[in-house]
Protein backbone atom coordinates (compact mmCIF):
# COMPACT_ATOMS: atom_id res chain seq x y z
CA UNK A 1 0.00 0.00 0.00
CA UNK A 2 2.75 2.32 0.70
CA UNK A 3 4.40 1.57 -2.48
CA UNK A 4 1.51 1.87 -4.42
CA UNK A 5 0.55 5.45 -2.50
CA UNK A 6 4.38 6.42 -3.16
CA UNK A 7 4.18 5.35 -6.60
CA UNK A 8 1.10 7.51 -7.05
CA UNK A 9 2.29 10.38 -5.39
CA UNK A 10 5.26 10.35 -7.54
CA UNK A 11 3.17 10.08 -11.16
CA UNK A 12 0.85 12.72 -9.92
CA UNK A 13 4.09 15.60 -9.28
CA UNK A 14 5.35 14.49 -12.57
CA UNK A 15 2.13 15.36 -14.13
CA UNK A 16 1.68 18.74 -12.39
CA UNK A 17 5.55 19.39 -13.42
CA UNK A 18 4.37 18.35 -16.89
CA UNK A 19 1.54 20.65 -16.65
CA UNK A 20 3.69 23.59 -15.59
CA UNK A 21 5.98 23.03 -18.45
CA UNK A 22 3.74 22.60 -21.10
CA UNK A 23 2.38 25.97 -19.53
CA UNK A 24 5.48 27.36 -19.23
CA UNK A 25 5.89 26.72 -23.37
CA UNK A 26 2.42 28.18 -23.97
CA UNK A 27 3.39 31.35 -22.66
CA UNK A 28 6.84 31.60 -24.27
CA UNK A 29 5.68 30.71 -27.86
CA UNK A 30 2.64 33.44 -26.91
CA UNK A 31 5.72 35.57 -25.98
CA UNK A 32 7.74 35.00 -29.18
CA UNK A 33 4.24 35.29 -31.05
CA UNK A 34 3.67 39.07 -29.73
CA UNK A 35 7.44 40.30 -30.22
CA UNK A 36 7.20 38.52 -33.72
CA UNK A 37 3.84 40.25 -34.38
CA UNK A 38 5.49 43.62 -33.13
CA UNK A 39 8.47 43.21 -35.14
CA UNK A 40 6.65 43.10 -38.25
CA UNK A 41 4.36 45.84 -37.29
CA UNK A 42 7.47 48.03 -37.02
CA UNK A 43 9.22 46.28 -40.32
CA UNK A 44 5.94 47.48 -42.66
CA UNK A 45 6.13 50.94 -40.46
CA UNK A 46 9.27 51.08 -41.57
CA UNK A 47 8.70 50.08 -45.33
CA UNK A 48 5.71 52.24 -45.63
CA UNK A 49 7.82 55.58 -44.27
CA UNK A 50 10.85 54.49 -46.68
CA UNK A 51 8.48 53.99 -49.94
CA UNK A 52 5.71 55.90 -49.54
CA UNK A 53 7.81 59.13 -50.44
CA UNK A 54 9.13 57.56 -53.46
CA UNK A 55 6.03 56.37 -54.73
CA UNK A 56 5.08 59.77 -54.25
CA UNK A 57 7.81 61.05 -55.93
CA UNK A 58 7.44 58.73 -58.74
CA UNK A 59 3.65 59.91 -59.48
CA UNK A 60 4.71 63.34 -59.46
CA UNK A 61 7.04 62.63 -62.07
CA UNK A 62 4.61 60.94 -64.25
CA UNK A 63 2.07 64.12 -64.19
CA UNK A 64 4.30 65.19 -67.33
CA UNK A 65 3.03 65.20 -70.28
CA UNK A 66 3.47 63.08 -72.40
CA UNK A 67 3.31 60.08 -70.57
CA UNK A 68 7.31 59.53 -69.28
CA UNK A 69 8.62 63.09 -70.64
CA UNK A 70 10.09 63.64 -67.91
CA UNK A 71 12.31 60.60 -68.12
CA UNK A 72 13.20 60.69 -72.11
CA UNK A 73 14.03 65.27 -71.60
CA UNK A 74 16.80 63.75 -68.64
CA UNK A 75 18.13 61.40 -70.79
CA UNK A 76 18.57 63.52 -73.89
CA UNK A 77 19.78 66.30 -71.34
CA UNK A 78 23.74 66.61 -71.44
CA UNK A 79 24.27 68.04 -68.69
CA UNK A 80 22.82 65.49 -66.62
CA UNK A 81 25.64 63.06 -67.68
CA UNK A 82 28.32 65.56 -67.60
CA UNK A 83 27.37 66.82 -63.85
CA UNK A 84 26.83 63.39 -63.10
CA UNK A 85 30.19 62.20 -64.19
CA UNK A 86 32.38 65.56 -63.19
CA UNK A 87 30.51 64.30 -59.40
CA UNK A 88 31.52 60.65 -59.53
CA UNK A 89 35.02 61.49 -60.80
CA UNK A 90 35.26 63.93 -57.60
CA UNK A 91 34.15 61.81 -55.41
CA UNK A 92 36.56 58.85 -56.26
CA UNK A 93 39.26 61.57 -56.08
CA UNK A 94 37.84 61.95 -52.87
CA UNK A 95 37.87 58.72 -52.06
CA UNK A 96 41.59 58.08 -52.85
CA UNK A 97 42.90 61.00 -50.81
CA UNK A 98 40.75 60.40 -48.05
CA UNK A 99 42.01 56.51 -47.70
CA UNK A 100 45.73 57.69 -48.37
CA UNK A 101 45.33 59.83 -45.08
CA UNK A 102 42.96 58.02 -42.73
CA UNK A 103 44.19 54.59 -43.37
CA UNK A 104 48.08 55.35 -42.20
CA UNK A 105 46.56 57.67 -39.86
CA UNK A 106 44.07 55.28 -37.88
CA UNK A 107 47.30 52.48 -38.43
CA UNK A 108 49.90 54.48 -36.89
CA UNK A 109 47.51 55.93 -34.25
CA UNK A 110 46.25 52.06 -32.87
CA UNK A 111 50.03 51.09 -33.56
CA UNK A 112 51.95 53.59 -31.94
CA UNK A 113 49.96 56.06 -30.59
CA UNK A 114 46.80 55.07 -28.42
CA UNK A 115 46.73 57.88 -26.03
CA UNK A 116 46.16 60.29 -29.24
CA UNK A 117 42.78 58.21 -30.13
CA UNK A 118 40.80 60.76 -28.53
CA UNK A 119 43.08 63.91 -30.57
CA UNK A 120 42.27 62.40 -33.54
CA UNK A 121 38.47 61.78 -33.02
CA UNK A 122 38.20 65.01 -31.45
CA UNK A 123 39.60 66.06 -35.23
CA UNK A 124 37.38 63.77 -37.26
CA UNK A 125 34.17 65.33 -35.69
CA UNK A 126 35.03 68.93 -36.25
CA UNK A 127 33.01 68.67 -39.92
CA UNK A 128 29.95 68.14 -37.79
CA UNK A 129 30.23 71.22 -35.94
CA UNK A 130 31.70 73.50 -38.76
CA UNK A 131 29.00 73.87 -41.15
CA UNK A 132 29.71 74.10 -44.58
CA UNK A 133 28.95 77.31 -45.19
CA UNK A 134 31.76 78.45 -42.69
CA UNK A 135 34.38 75.74 -44.74
CA UNK A 136 33.73 77.15 -47.86
CA UNK A 137 33.94 80.88 -47.12
CA UNK A 138 37.20 80.01 -45.24
CA UNK A 139 38.80 78.66 -48.32
CA UNK A 140 37.59 81.11 -50.78
CA UNK A 141 38.78 83.98 -48.09
CA UNK A 142 42.37 82.31 -48.05
CA UNK A 143 43.05 81.27 -51.68
CA UNK A 144 41.37 83.51 -53.87
CA UNK A 145 44.30 85.94 -53.16
CA UNK A 146 48.37 85.68 -53.75
CA UNK A 147 50.31 83.48 -53.28
CA UNK A 148 47.76 80.69 -53.37
CA UNK A 149 45.03 82.57 -55.94
CA UNK A 150 43.38 78.56 -56.00
CA UNK A 151 40.15 79.98 -57.00
CA UNK A 152 41.32 81.92 -60.60
CA UNK A 153 41.12 78.54 -62.12
CA UNK A 154 39.19 75.86 -62.69
CA UNK A 155 41.80 73.51 -62.00
CA UNK A 156 42.47 75.02 -58.55
CA UNK A 157 38.61 75.49 -57.46
CA UNK A 158 38.33 71.74 -58.31
CA UNK A 159 41.02 71.15 -56.25
CA UNK A 160 39.65 73.16 -53.35
CA UNK A 161 36.09 71.26 -53.69
CA UNK A 162 38.23 68.06 -53.55
CA UNK A 163 40.06 69.44 -50.45
CA UNK A 164 37.00 70.41 -48.80
CA UNK A 165 35.21 66.99 -49.63
CA UNK A 166 37.92 65.08 -48.09
CA UNK A 167 37.27 66.92 -44.98
CA UNK A 168 33.50 66.30 -44.93
CA UNK A 169 34.37 62.50 -45.05
CA UNK A 170 36.88 62.54 -42.69
CA UNK A 171 33.80 61.10 -39.47
CA UNK A 172 32.85 58.25 -42.06
CA UNK A 173 36.13 57.46 -43.44
CA UNK A 174 38.45 57.20 -40.11
CA UNK A 175 34.98 55.17 -38.16
CA UNK A 176 35.27 53.18 -40.85
CA UNK A 177 38.97 52.24 -40.85
CA UNK A 178 39.40 52.13 -37.49
CA UNK A 179 36.14 49.35 -37.29
CA UNK A 180 37.74 47.30 -39.25
CA UNK A 181 41.69 47.58 -37.63
CA UNK A 182 39.73 46.45 -34.59
CA UNK A 183 38.74 43.53 -36.28
CA UNK A 184 41.63 42.20 -36.79
CA UNK A 185 45.60 41.67 -34.73
CA UNK A 186 47.52 44.70 -36.12
CA UNK A 187 50.09 44.04 -33.69
CA UNK A 188 50.83 40.51 -34.64
CA UNK A 189 50.41 40.95 -38.56
CA UNK A 190 52.87 44.18 -38.32
CA UNK A 191 55.48 42.14 -36.50
CA UNK A 192 55.47 39.25 -39.30
CA UNK A 193 55.77 41.46 -41.97
CA UNK A 194 58.67 43.25 -40.55
CA UNK A 195 60.22 39.64 -39.28
CA UNK A 196 59.97 38.73 -43.17
CA UNK A 197 61.40 42.16 -44.06
CA UNK A 198 58.71 44.40 -45.22
CA UNK A 199 58.88 47.89 -44.97
CA UNK A 200 55.94 50.00 -43.98
CA UNK A 201 54.47 50.62 -46.71
CA UNK A 202 54.40 47.56 -47.64
CA UNK A 203 52.98 46.26 -44.57
CA UNK A 204 50.16 48.98 -45.34
CA UNK A 205 49.35 48.04 -49.23
CA UNK A 206 50.22 44.40 -48.88
CA UNK A 207 49.01 43.32 -45.37
CA UNK A 208 46.60 45.71 -43.82
CA UNK A 209 44.85 47.11 -46.85
CA UNK A 210 43.35 43.80 -47.91
CA UNK A 211 42.06 42.79 -44.80
CA UNK A 212 40.15 46.62 -44.72
CA UNK A 213 38.80 46.18 -47.89
CA UNK A 214 35.12 46.08 -46.22
CA UNK A 215 35.39 48.57 -43.95
CA UNK A 216 37.30 51.46 -47.18
CA UNK A 217 34.53 50.12 -49.27
CA UNK A 218 31.95 51.08 -46.45
CA UNK A 219 33.43 54.20 -46.06
CA UNK A 220 33.66 54.67 -49.63
CA UNK A 221 30.44 54.03 -50.24
CA UNK A 222 29.48 57.32 -47.39
CA UNK A 223 32.18 59.49 -49.30
CA UNK A 224 30.25 59.45 -52.65
CA UNK A 225 27.15 59.80 -51.33
CA UNK A 226 28.58 63.08 -49.96
CA UNK A 227 30.02 63.74 -52.57
CA UNK A 228 27.11 63.63 -55.05
CA UNK A 229 24.67 64.70 -52.44
CA UNK A 230 26.67 68.06 -51.30
CA UNK A 231 25.36 71.34 -52.04
CA UNK A 232 26.85 74.21 -50.79
CA UNK A 233 30.36 73.93 -50.96
CA UNK A 234 29.87 73.43 -54.60
CA UNK A 235 27.55 76.13 -55.08
CA UNK A 236 30.13 79.08 -54.03
CA UNK A 237 32.69 77.76 -55.62
CA UNK A 238 30.97 77.20 -58.85
CA UNK A 239 31.77 73.73 -59.75
CA UNK A 240 29.28 71.81 -62.75
CA UNK A 241 28.74 68.96 -59.65
CA UNK A 242 25.10 66.99 -59.43
CA UNK A 243 23.32 67.99 -56.90
CA UNK A 244 23.83 71.79 -58.15
CA UNK A 245 21.99 70.71 -61.29
CA UNK A 246 19.23 68.70 -59.41
CA UNK A 247 18.65 72.42 -57.46
CA UNK A 248 18.12 74.61 -60.77
CA UNK A 249 16.14 72.50 -62.09
CA UNK A 250 13.47 72.49 -59.61
CA UNK A 251 12.88 76.02 -60.76
CA UNK A 252 12.33 75.42 -65.07
CA UNK A 253 11.36 71.80 -64.43
CA UNK A 254 9.76 69.99 -61.16
CA UNK A 255 8.91 66.76 -62.90
CA UNK A 256 11.98 66.46 -64.20
CA UNK A 257 13.88 67.21 -61.01
CA UNK A 258 12.21 64.31 -59.49
CA UNK A 259 12.33 62.13 -62.35
CA UNK A 260 16.39 62.83 -61.47
CA UNK A 261 15.78 62.15 -57.66
CA UNK A 262 14.94 59.08 -58.82
CA UNK A 263 17.39 57.69 -60.99
CA UNK A 264 20.11 59.44 -58.73
CA UNK A 265 18.59 57.09 -56.05
CA UNK A 266 18.88 54.33 -58.17
CA UNK A 267 22.23 54.48 -59.26
CA UNK A 268 22.92 54.68 -55.14
CA UNK A 269 21.11 51.54 -54.71
CA UNK A 270 23.28 50.06 -57.72
CA UNK A 271 26.31 51.49 -55.82
CA UNK A 272 25.24 49.58 -52.66
CA UNK A 273 25.12 46.49 -54.73
CA UNK A 274 28.37 46.14 -55.77
CA UNK A 275 29.96 47.09 -52.54
CA UNK A 276 28.13 44.11 -51.01
CA UNK A 277 29.54 41.67 -54.09
CA UNK A 278 32.90 43.22 -53.79
CA UNK A 279 33.01 43.11 -50.22
CA UNK A 280 31.54 39.81 -50.38
CA UNK A 281 35.51 38.15 -50.75
CA UNK A 282 36.58 40.52 -47.99
CA UNK A 283 35.84 38.56 -45.15
CA UNK A 284 38.68 36.53 -45.15
CA UNK A 285 41.96 37.24 -43.59
CA UNK A 286 45.74 37.57 -44.98
CA UNK A 287 48.26 35.58 -44.14
CA UNK A 288 51.94 36.47 -43.82
CA UNK A 289 54.57 34.57 -45.38
CA UNK A 290 57.93 35.09 -46.75
CA UNK A 291 59.62 34.41 -50.11
CA UNK A 292 62.74 31.88 -49.59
Amino acid sequence: MTDTGAGGTNRLGQGVEAMQGEAVDAAGKERKSRWRFAWWLIFIAGSLYFFLPLLGTFAFSLKDRPFGSAYTKILADPQFFSTLGYSFVIGIITIIVSISIMVPTAFWVRLRMPRARPIVEFITLLPFVIPPIVLVFGLIRTYSQPPLPFTHTSIGSTALLVCAYVVLSFPYMYRAVDTGLRSMDVQSLTEAAQSLGAGWIRILVQVILPNLRVAILSGAFLTLAIVVGEFTIALFLARPVFAVYLSRLGDTAPYQQSAVALISFGLTWIAMGLIAVIGRGGRGRITVTGNR
